[in-house]
């Protein structure tokens, strides 16, 4: 520190480069892991800007000590002030289990049909294209589009209605 007060920058560029593994060991004991860093930052800013008052005449570690800690109780201040409060009840999430399922099973009937039919009820009913983009998109006519929804969306409710029937029966 007594190089670089008197200018020496390779010696400063060492003597930082040499307080980071301690002061990363310091505030890895004292700080949650995502404050680690800042305040090593914070600390090596801390000692750039007044490195002027260190007596070269006085041992230098208990004057980095002095620096960190007062460091880590600014970081200590800010911890409590920003403290998490705990999320409220009403901002919990509904179940997505009703959806995920409900993809699932829309997937598997999408399988049952044609590709040209699933492509077309895709891109017009579930991606929201009309139908002239879904046959720019598919490279099939505009009266093609309109007759393969209309079939695979004639499928898809015969697929369910069987569906309906089979498990009514094991009731």
């Amino acid at each position: 520190m007594a190089a670089a007060q008197r200018g020496e920058a390779a010696a400063y560029r060492r003597l930082l480069a040499e307080l980071r593994p301690w002061l990363l060991r310091y505030f890895s004991r004292r700080l949650p892991p995502s404050c680690v860093e800042d305040a090593v930052q914070d600390t090596l800013f801390a000692i750039h800007a007044k490195r002027h008052t260190y007596d070269p005449a006085r041992p230098f570690e208990p004057w980095l000590a002095g620096v960190a800690r007062y460091k880590w109780i600014d970081r200590l201040r800010n911890l409590r002030r920003t403290a998490a409060d705990e999320l409220p009840e009403s901002l919990a999430t509904p179940d997505h289990e009703a959806a995920v399922t409900s993809a699932v099973a829309l997937q598997g009937l999408m399988l049952a049909l044609k590709p040209g039919q699933a492509e077309a009820i895709r891109l017009v009913k579930l991606d929201g294209l009309s139908i002239e983009e879904a046959a720019l998109r598919t490279g099939q006519s505009v009266s093609l589009v309109k007759v393969n929804i209309h079939r695979g969306l004639g499928k898809l409710a015969q697929i369910v209605a069987n569906s309906a029937e089979n498990h009514s029966d094991d009731d």
